[in-house]
């Protein structure tokens, strides 16, 4: 493989299509043992793909292979273990007769070429590829295979810690495989396989999609779905039907949606799945959304908020009684913010009481209430039973109708505090928004202390990013000001590596806080619109979603692209301080 690296560098020297310094510093990589030579070219965005296979293919007389586009028949990929595939980076694409044709990114290890001979039985024709896209071609491919290399993968991926606890089975933990007949196991392994990689990738929801022809799992991670294999058609109502048997479902029932849920034990915690089904054109389209405790960070310091922000935040929930709301759109993060400002607050001496639908996290020392629609326990009637609990501090998950925020605002008036979240754009518009949901806005005021809007951001991956220039109108534009445009503002872009997804890493939350401060609170009781709320916060010094995110991307915690992609710059109104600043 030094060898390798050596000749392409040396490829590369003769056609200057690479500066000196840049292969000096992508052998060094190579050597280091870091990287190859051609993934760290690719990955710093030096070369494109297509440039470097074509450049590579014509100095070494091996015809190049778009392996993107390949679609291996099963029987090919059963010529060549996914274990071997691996450890050689050699990706079976045809065979015909006794010729086996192989991506490879070297063409010059003679040694594993024979070997492969040897192990094949077959006469190798070689077509050239990069290193980078036969590594995700063999495990796009051979993840989606239904013959025996997929039973192998489900065998080796498979958690021997994974169990799983079925619904109404509070006692009893049901091995995954424990159920499998001869027939069955390689469906319930598949599943297995499914919910291993996604809780290893840390990602937050699963969605399986029939297609006409196809089915496809994505998984998504950092707020961006991306795709994770495809398992065959044929097995589509088999997965089905095993998660709803996890799920405590009818599996009869294919033309109305259900809901469900089952918990997984992996390495030793334990991890909640909710489980929607939809029927679709195609089939049922199911979606699990992931509830891993291990990866919420109980603490307000680590999740990202401006200074300002934080200490309105912690103030309001420092309050002895009155409300707080916290808004955004679904997996804006609310939940992990209401979760952590309760652990920062919770004392012995305090009796903590949720209701929620569904119990997301469980933490110790918080009573929690699974709201039971059918049943008869809705948000409204949980409330009510739990102000005759004496409760210090109540969290509501959602308020979702009059009836609720009726109930939780004469809570915060009697002594209560009280926080809940709100599905609304920002904070200004959450005031009006309760006005609507017919609260007098004297009552609205009185009762809330704070209220905040969130969005979370992707992290660019500190190893890649690469600094930017933009044009001060381009900038000003954005929201920047005057005096740091002069100053020089620093941006960064998303590159991509290997130890990183499209040249992002995790994510951390962007907050904007409205205390309702006396004049708040008197344009609120004269009927004033959210618009005009929103500009007087402002110029009270309100940082805005869009302020903290262009903070953020001047400090290379994220890039431009995600600014725009999560925040919204109707900030300034001519004439304000805010305008003047921004």
């Amino acid at each position: 493989m030094v060898s390798f690296n050596r000749r392409i560098v040396r490829i590369l020297e003769e056609t200057g299509l690479v500066e000196m310094d840049v292969l000096t510093a992508a052998s060094q990589v190579a050597k280091d043992g870091d990287r190859s030579v051609t993934e760290y070219l690719l990955d710093q965005k030096f070369i494109g793909e297509a440039d470097l296979l074509g450049l590579l293919a014509e100095h070494l007389g091996v015809p190049p292979v778009d392996i993107d586009r390949l679609k291996v028949a099963e029987e090919t990929l059963e010529v060549i273990s996914v274990e071997r595939a691996r450890e050689t980076g050699c990706l079976p694409i045809s065979k015909t007769g006794n010729i086996l044709t192989l991506a490879v990114s070297n063409p010059f290890d003679v040694v594993q070429h024979d070997d492969l001979r040897l192990a094949t039985g077959c006469d190798l024709r070689l077509a050239l590829s990069l290193e980078p896209k036969i590594r995700k071609a063999i495990e796009r491919h051979y993840a989606g295979d239904g013959s025996g290399n997929l039973a192998e993968i489900l065998e080796e991926s498979e958690d021997p810690e994974m169990k799983v606890r079925e619904q109404g089975m509070a006692d009893e933990v049901v091995d995954i495989g424990a159920e499998a007949g001869e027939t069955d196991a390689p469906v319930i392994k598949l599943v297995n396989l499914l919910i291993y990689n996604a809780i290893k990738a840390k990602a937050s929801d699963i969605h399986i999609e029939p297609f006409e022809k196809r089915v496809v799992v994505r998984y998504r991670v950092d707020g961006a779905l991306e795709q994770a294999m495809e398992p065959p058609k044929r097995l589509q109502n088999a997965i089905a039907s095993r998660l709803k048997i996890m799920s405590s479902l009818d599996i009869a029932e294919r033309r109305k949606p259900q809901d469900g849920k089952f918990q997984v034990k992996a390495e030793g915690r334990q991890i909640d799945f909710r489980v929607s089904t939809l029927p679709t054109v195609h089939g049922e389209k199911i979606v699990l959304r992931i509830l891993d405790a291990g990866n919420l960070a109980l603490s307000l310091d680590k999740l990202g908020f401006e200074e300002k922000a934080l200490n309105d935040f912690r103030e309001a929930i420092n309050s002895p009684y009155g409300m707080i709301l916290v808004t955004g759109p679904t997996g804006s993060g609310k939940t992990t913010t209401l979760y952590s400002a309760v652990t920062e607050i919770m004392t012995p001496e305090d009796n903590f009481v949720t209701v929620e639908d569904p119990v997301e996290y469980q933490v110790d020392g918080i009573n929690q209430v699974q709201v039971n629609v059918k049943s008869g326990l809705t948000f409204g009637a949980a409330l009510r039973s739990i102000l005759r609990q004496d409760p210090d501090t109540v969290m509501i998950g959602e308020i979702r109708d009059p009836e609720t925020i009726d109930i939780a605002i004469k809570a915060a008036l009697t002594g209560h505090l009280v926080l809940s979240t709100l599905h609304t754009n920002d904070a200004a518009s959450t005031i009006t928004r309760m006005v609507d949901m017919g609260v007098d806005p004297f009552m609205v005021v009185s009762a809330t202390l704070l209220v905040s809007a969130q969005r979370l951001v992707r992290r660019l991956c500190p190893r890649c990013r690469e600094p930017i220039e933009a044009k001060p109108d381009k900038l000003r534009k954005l929201g920047y000001l005057d005096d740091e445009i002069k100053a020089g503002v620093p941006l960064w872009r998303a590159v991509g590596c290997s130890r990183c997804a499209g040249g992002y890493g995790g994510r951390f939350a962007l907050l904007e806080t409205l205390p309702i401060t006396e004049s708040v609170k008197r344009m609120v009781i004269d009927g004033h619109s959210a618009i005009e709320i929103r500009y007087k916060a402002l110029e009270e010094g309100m940082i805005s979603l869009r302020r903290a995110a262009l903070l953020n991307a001047m400090r290379g915690n994220t890039s431009v692209e995600e600014v725009l992609r999560v925040t919204l710059g109707e900030d300034a109104k001519p004439g304000t301080r805010q305008a003047e600043e921004a």
